[in-house]
């Protein structure tokens, strides 16, 4: 899905395009992209830039600036393990669904589902291990200060996103079906 001025490196996007580890996905104002790379799908907002890159053996998405939902399939954490970078944190994934905005000072993150492993990079003793099953714990991690996590709320993401990411690459999300009125 794409709509808007969405771009990968220097390349308008298309449907149907690759997305390659190296490359560069931005969405511009009022741009928005929905795509799916292996087992993963990613819902990312306009005025967001996002790099993905796998030369070091450890997959890494840079979330440069801006905001994106994703969902991660099961079993990277043996595989081939996945990082989210942004300019406040280093965030280790395990078969999770996130939503992130990022800035310069601080990211908001929330574990919408999974596990997490939350490094500030202006503090990285202050690591968190993060597991929730439908979004109990997001939180702001600061670039300085003595608190770098603190909580947050629920903002700017929705579960009818979430089960719409996960349909997309066969799944639902841990929480469908669980008495919470999904059906």
């Amino acid at each position: 899905h794409l709509r808007g001025p969405v771009g990968v490196d220097n390349t308008r996007a298309s449907i149907g395009l690759n997305i390659k580890p190296g490359q560069t996905v931005m969405t511009g104002e009022g741009g928005e992209a929905v795509y799916i790379i292996g087992p993963d799908a990613f819902l990312q907002r306009e005025k967001t830039k996002v790099t993905f890159d796998d030369s070091t053996g450890t997959a890494v998405m840079r979330v440069l600036t801006g905001r994106i939902l994703s969902v991660f399939g099961k079993g990277r954490e043996k595989s081939r393990p996945l990082q989210i970078a942004t300019s406040t944190a280093t965030i280790g994934i395990r078969g999770t669904g996130c939503y992130i905005e990022a800035e310069e000072a601080r990211t908001y993150f929330c574990l919408c589902y999974g596990e997490a492993e939350v490094t500030p990079k202006g503090d990285p003793t202050q690591k968190e291990t993060i597991r929730t099953r439908h979004h109990e714990h997001p939180i702001y991690i600061h670039a300085g200060g003595s608190r770098m996590m603190a909580p947050a709320t629920v903002i700017n993401h929705t579960d009818a996103e979430l089960i719409m990411l996960e349909n997309s690459v066969g799944r639902w999300p841990p929480f469908y079906g669980q008495g919470n009125g999904y059906r």
